[in-house]
């Protein structure tokens, strides 16, 4: 698949690891110029001889002013930016403290906004570019043993929209993808740690898991035709347990043939578990993706 992503350059946040690493390879394999980023400069490496093609790698922690500064005076500019950089986990509302909840803000959500207001004039100028937020079905679903968490990701989804509706026509598009359960490297350590505690099975436990938590994702499925507006959202849950791939959402927002911005080998299920349907003339496309 060409995606005309040659020679573009890209920056992939929080990509050592799961989503992040599985984007940034795509990218370089499609031919683009991408900068991996960790907070450890070991894992940066690794990932970058793992991935191989034009990578760079820069360590840096983007949940500081001082991180996202480092990171501004290595990189000029960007066509891509993807905003992955994010953390989890579980713990009772009524035990959140506020440094919690600032962790959780200023890694999840502002280290996305520094650096899109960094790098965003530089795109508005070239009337070309793509800047894509990684969100979750916790978004709009928000876990109760995760509250801070999935107040980030509704932050995400809004930040997304609002910063499309204050550059329409402008050749850039904005987006938020509502991932769902993947077994990225955090969340198989999420999950073998749950297992344990509840006297399961790693796999049993990743079923159950799902069954409540997205029981749209194991329906069947039929496989419209749909255009998709610049700054709309996807719901994405796989079947358990196993990584999700992102081809789907990369070919959606990230290429460069984005006029006719079809999603041709895709199947959707609207999601009874959402207060959302999947609807072609909508703004916002929240849907169960279910991937052979």
């Amino acid at each position: 698949m060409d995606l005309g992503l040659k020679g573009k350059r890209a920056l992939v946040t929080g990509s050592t690891a799961g989503i992040g690493f599985a984007i940034a390879g795509l990218l370089a394999r499609e031919g683009a110029t991408v900068y991996v980023n960790g907070r450890t400069q070991s894992r940066v490496d690794k990932a970058v001889k793992e991935i191989g093609g034009d990578v760079h790698g820069i360590a840096v922690d983007l949940s500081t002013e001082d991180g996202a500064n480092t990171l501004f005076s290595h990189i000029e500019y960007l066509d891509i930016l993807v905003n992955n950089l994010g953390i989890f986990e579980t713990r009772p509302f009524l035990e959140i403290d506020d440094a919690d909840w600032r962790c959780f803000f200023e890694t999840n959500v502002l280290s996305g906004v520094r650096v899109t207001r960094h790098y965003l004039p530089h795109l508005l100028e070239k009337k070309w570019g793509r800047v894509l937020f990684i969100s979750s079905e916790s978004g709009q679903q928000i876990p109760a043993e995760m509250v801070h968490y999935g107040m980030t990701k509704t932050a995400q989804i809004a930040i997304a929209r609002g910063i499309a509706e204050a550059f329409p026509a402008s050749g850039i598009t904005i987006n938020s993808v509502l991932v769902g359960p993947t077994e990225s490297e955090g969340v198989a350590t999420f999950v073998e740690n749950f297992a344990r505690q509840e006297g399961k099975t790693k796999e049993a436990f990743a079923q159950d898991f799902l069954r409540r938590l997205a029981p749209a994702a194991c329906s069947s499925a039929s496989k419209p035709s749909m255009k998709l507006p610049p700054w709309s959202s996807i719901c994405a849950a796989c079947r358990p347990p196993r990584p999700l791939a992102l081809r789907f959402e990369l070919t959606v927002v990230l290429s460069a043939r984005l006029s006719e911005p079809r999603i041709p080998a895709l199947r959707l299920n609207p999601s009874p578990s959402l207060p959302f349907s999947c609807n072609p003339g909508s703004d916002s496309l929240i849907c169960n993706v279910v991937i052979n």
